[in-house]
């Protein structure tokens, strides 16, 4: 397990981000640079989750060609929607068989080097409006990661209501 740096720097950067144009892809770019930084990936992803139709949806991606935007998938009831969704706790996943035991992409998670999960809610007047989802080695996420993750999630809500109001 490596020492993560400072995160108040990569904090400040996804901030200024919000500034610029071009939201709310603006917004997304700089918190998968920022959060890659602060925490780490391999694989980064954000999903929007539509309340209404049980849903989630991928509006960003590092890896496009394996995980392409768009598209909608049924999110059924589980121990992790109830845990994330639902109670709007983070979730990590330490081991291939963490992630084999959640989802059903394990294969492909795992052909890209993705053994462990750090899932989190974003969330804004107490809904859930989707969820900022960080892959890596195993073993590499722990709990100190989840407080520094929700503050970035925390400064992702004004891109997730722009993605609501479309």
């Amino acid at each position: 397990m490596t020492d993560r740096p400072d995160p108040l720097p990569h904090l400040l950067a996804v901030a200024h981000a919000l500034r610029r144009e071009g939201q709310p892809r603006a917004t997304f770019a700089a918190l998968q640079a920022a959060m890659g930084e602060a925490i780490g990936h391999i694989l980064f992803t954000v999903l929007l989750h539509h309340h209404d139709t049980g849903e989630s949806e991928r509006f960003w991606t590092s890896h496009p060609t394996q995980y392409p935007v768009g598209g909608r998938k049924p999110l059924n009831p589980t121990p992790w929607t109830q845990q994330v969704l639902r109670d709007q706790r983070a979730y990590i996943g330490r081991t291939a068989e963490d992630i084999r035991a959640v989802f059903f992409d394990h294969e492909l998670i795992a052909s890209l080097g993705c053994d462990s999960v750090l899932n989190v809610p974003v969330v804004w007047n107490g809904r859930t409006l989707g969820t900022l989802n960080l892959l890596h080695r195993a073993h590499w996420y722990r709990e100190a990661d989840v407080k520094v993750a929700e503050a970035f999630a925390a400064l992702a809500v004004p891109a997730y209501l722009l993605l609501l109001r479309r």
